[in-house]
């Protein structure tokens, strides 16, 4: 074990250059959807309405994104990213515009869901140029590699909040909209002009066989467990405030929060320190077995000391799965498919985590919050069968 093994993977030539400017963009991108409430509830104070056009942000991010995957798979990253973004600048553009000008509900809506359908999917970019550069004898480095992308992603979804909210809080709230744009246009831009490293685009008939891996039933089962982790971010994001709030401690929230966020990076930063020599399917249905057993002492946790020794022992298994999804999706998908397939699995997590704060908000209501841990448990056990499927399987 040696983390000599990130230093000497980022020294791989235009690694490092594509991986900092793509975590730029993520970070702007993490900032966005918080930014949109912050905007929206600022110059109309209410949540509703707030909440409704971040909702169309959310729902066109998560179906229009696979569709712009499938056009950079057909044309290149290098083509296809400078005008979504600049098609992403109007569209926040036309978002502060009609907030400031106080229009119809419908309208900002719709502005909301055109920034969501022209957001860039950098993470998917990022992770396809990896699988590009890594192959052959280079192969087995992938899940380090991934291991860094998970890292990226933790702190930027880890700072990105936290920075949005205090720009939003100590000044006018369009400065963190704007903030979060410049940070994606232009680590984006910053990311396609990285030409040496963007993986090469293929013929037709190519394209049309590897269309065709991302119904196989390997890349299937990752879908599912994206899922069902989308199901479970979404039940913890409502069951942690909810238990906050019981106990007379609404502050708690975001300390507990970052916690789990906290181990989450810890373990992700130990799991791309060496090669494991299990298979990444049986590595997976422990991972996975793993969470689900982890989130058990949710239901019993008391006071908050106890509910954070649980958050953190279930942050320890998230790095880990993700990292070994989209290992296990590199060996189920074709080249000339990966952004799609990337792209897909961070749109049934986004799906999972949308139904299930709806469902669990229902089960808090009805049972408090330990019945929206009980969603949490139901999804990790369900994905725990799953990956334990897909390793007798393979």
């Amino acid at each position: 074990m040696s983390s000599a093994t990130y230093h000497t993977l980022l020294r791989t030539p235009g690694a490092a250059a594509f991986f900092l400017t793509a975590t730029a963009g993520r970070l702007g991108i993490a900032m966005t959807g918080l930014g949109i409430i912050w905007l929206v509830h600022g110059r109309t104070g209410s949540y509703a309405v707030a909440g409704l056009v971040t909702g169309g942000f959310s729902v066109t991010e998560a179906l229009v994104g696979p569709q712009l995957a499938r056009l950079v798979d057909h044309f290149g990253q290098t083509r296809v990213l400078p005008p979504v973004l600049l098609a992403h600048s109007a569209a926040v553009l036309s978002l502060l515009t009609l907030v400031a000008d106080a229009r119809p509900i419908w309208l900002m809506t719709a502005a909301g869901a055109s920034v969501g359908a022209t957001i860039p999917q950098l993470g998917a970019l990022s992770a396809a140029r990896w699988s590009a550069l890594l192959q052959g004898e280079r192969a087995p480095a992938l899940p380090t590699a991934f291991a860094l992308e998970s890292l990226g992603n933790g702190l930027c979804f880890l700072v990105g909040p936290a920075l949005v909210t205090a720009v939003g809080a100590s000044s006018d709230p369009a400065h963190g909209m704007t903030l979060a744009t410049v940070l994606v246009v232009g680590g984006g831009m910053a990311f396609a002009a990285q030409r040496r490293t963007s993986p090469a685009t293929a013929g037709a008939a190519e394209r049309r066989h590897a269309g065709r891996s991302l119904r196989r039933p390997g890349f299937v089962a990752q879908v599912g467990v994206n899922l069902t982790l989308g199901l479970y971010f979404g039940a913890m994001q409502v069951s942690v405030t909810a238990f906050a709030v019981e106990h007379g401690a609404a502050d708690s929230a975001a300390p507990l929060y970052a916690v789990s966020n906290c181990a989450g990076l810890l373990a992700g930063w130990l799991y791309g320190l060496r090669r494991w020599r299990g298979a990444p399917a049986v590595q997976l249905a422990c991972a996975t077995a793993g969470l689900a057993l982890s989130c058990l002492p949710l239901l019993a946790a008391g006071s908050g000391p106890e509910l954070g020794l649980a958050l953190a022992a279930t942050g320890l298994a998230i790095p880990p799965i993700l990292i070994l999804s989209s290992v296990l999706t590199t060996a189920s998908v074709k080249p000339a498919a990966l952004t799609q397939a990337f792209t897909w699995l961070n749109s049934a997590s986004a799906a999972g985590s949308a139904g299930a704060a709806a469902v669990s908000g229902r089960a808090v209501d009805a049972y408090g919050a330990h019945g929206g841990f009980v969603i949490a448990v139901a999804a990790t056990s369900t994905m725990a069968a799953l990956a334990a499927a897909h390793a007798r399987a393979a």
